[in-house]
């Protein structure tokens, strides 16, 4: 008999608003509905915000900035083998973005950004390639004398 009495009470209350709750959304001002969709919007926002800031933190430290002068090659030439120096086979993985470095000025194997062309491995070395130089592997040949001669500034990564 009281569970019946608690649940009617319940009830009343719940059907009279007395709780707080209404079903019918007609009654909610302008300013509620405003600072309702505001605290909605708030908490998207601070989701992704967190978001964002995980994905920052997968970010790479950059570890030096390198001045160099850049151009680019292609590994369809006559007489090229498509086999860079650290055996990236560049014919069969075209996509692949590596450049040709010093190793005494940026590491083989170092991941690097380059500015226009994104993040690459340094990953080849060639007869031409010394001090601040670096040559960008692009799949087309009339790509990399598009891109010609520029002076960049190209990021060390960490790993």
């Amino acid at each position: 008999m009281k569970f019946a009495i608690i649940l009617f009470s319940f009830m009343s209350f719940y059907t009279l608003g007395i709780l707080g709750f209404n079903p019918d959304p007609s009654h909610i001002q302008a300013d509620e509905k405003a600072e309702m969709k505001e605290t909605v919007l708030s908490e998207k926002s601070e989701k992704h915000q967190r978001f964002i800031n995980d994905d920052n933190e997968n970010e790479k430290e950059v570890i030096k900035t390198v001045n160099v002068e850049a151009t680019a090659y292609t590994a369809f030439c006559e007489g090229c083998s498509g086999v860079t120096r650290t055996g990236i086979d560049l014919r069969d993985n075209p996509d692949q973005k590596v450049i040709a470095v010093d190793p005494d000025v940026i590491p083989l194997g170092s991941k690097v950004h380059v500015p226009g062309y994104g993040e690459a491995i340094a990953g080849d070395t060639g007869g031409a390639i010394k001090g601040n130089r670096v040559d960008l592997f692009m799949e087309e040949n009339s790509e990399a004398k598009d891109y010609g001669r520029q002076q960049i500034e190209v990021e060390v990564l960490s790993s």
